[in-house]
């Protein structure tokens, strides 16, 4: 298999990446809503004086008018999400970041996909050739944490370009590419910038690596044995849909919080929002209730769907066309 099992596994991830992109895009400004109610420790309330004061007591003392917040917006679901992106900023805004997700995917799952089959293939027993399910999640959890660990900087500007649309026009980073992200980013934030988040990162790759791919390979596997169906395209359609459904459910709340720390504005002389995964998690639910943490589900699990189902359906395609090499 070797380095073979690395091509095979970028061609599918990059060709699943970026058709489902959309729908990633849409995820991101779902986990992002509601992340204004968060205290932020750099907020003063702004207070004005009142234009007419008479000279008494109660004048004398610091009398002040208070502005209360705007209400907090209401809740949008996956469709209008996309349609208020599609409204406010374009057809092309529903892309923005593929460039990141390209490079994310050659980065970080050509070298997840790649290690799994290595270790498949050392793990295996060596007489029948098969894998148990404890192996082929360890082997998962260990491809996915370093594949995560290679592909940080491409998720975190990633992350950034697809949230960038959400701001105010003044507050926008406004990047022309991935590269000109992480460029920017090392310069004005630090090179230690692009792993940001990276624990965060490295955690849900390691969940999502394992649930996806060693479910896939179990249910495949499974009907098979049964005689179910024939090793197809039903067949793979099928492990597929149940592997993205194990994956949306077990990683979204890493999911959340990763996205909002790699989101959070940093700037100098100011303390940031959160201050570290842990203290995101805490505040988000705090703020929002710990159903926040499942925001973004459906597209989650809408993107994790049809993302699974074309990198499994396309790696099996192209294991076939590169059979003789």
């Amino acid at each position: 298999m070797g380095v073979k099992g690395f091509v095979e596994g970028g061609i599918a991830s990059i060709v699943a990446g970026c058709s489902t992109h959309p729908l990633d895009l849409i995820k991101v400004r779902m986990q992002l809503q509601g992340e204004n109610t968060v205290p932020n420790p750099n907020h003063h309330i702004h207070t004005l004086r009142p234009a007419y004061a008479f000279n008494s007591a109660s004048a004398a003392a610091p009398g002040t008018l208070h502005i209360p917040p705007p209400p907090p917006a209401a809740k949008a679901g996956p469709v209008s999400v996309g349609i208020k992106i599609f409204q406010t900023e374009g057809v092309p805004a529903l892309f923005s970041g593929v460039s990141a997700t390209v490079l994310r995917q050659t980065l970080y799952s050509t070298t997840r996909m790649g290690l799994y089959e290595v270790f498949k293939q050392k793990w295996s027993d060596p007489d029948s050739g098969t894998l148990s399910l404890g192996r082929k999640i360890a082997a998962g959890l260990v491809a996915g944490g370093i594949g995560a660990a290679v592909g940080n900087p491409a998720d975190v500007a990633m992350v950034r370009m697809q949230a960038d649309g959400r701001l105010p026009a003044s507050e926008r980073r406004n990047y022309k590419s991935v590269f000109d992200a992480i460029t920017r980013m090392s310069k004005q934030e630090g090179i230690t910038s692009l792993w940001r988040g990276s624990s965060l990162t490295v955690n849900r790759a390691m969940i999502v690596t394992a649930s996806q791919l060693a479910s896939y390979d179990q249910v495949k596997e499974t009907i098979l044995e049964k005689g179910l169906m024939k090793d197809g395209l039903g067949t793979h359609v099928t492990a597929s849909f149940a592997a993205g459904f194990v994956a949306a459910v077990a990683s979204n709340p890493v999911d959340v919080i990763k996205t909002r720390v790699m989101n959070m504005k940093v700037e100098p002389g100011t303390t940031p929002p959160y201050n570290g995964a842990l203290d995101c998690a805490l505040k988000t639910i705090k703020a929002e209730g710990p159903m926040a943490l499942y925001k973004g589900f459906i597209p989650t699990i809408s993107r994790q769907g049809p993302f699974t189902v074309v990198l499994f359906v396309t790696l099996e395609q192209v294991r076939k066309f590169l059979k003789d090499f």
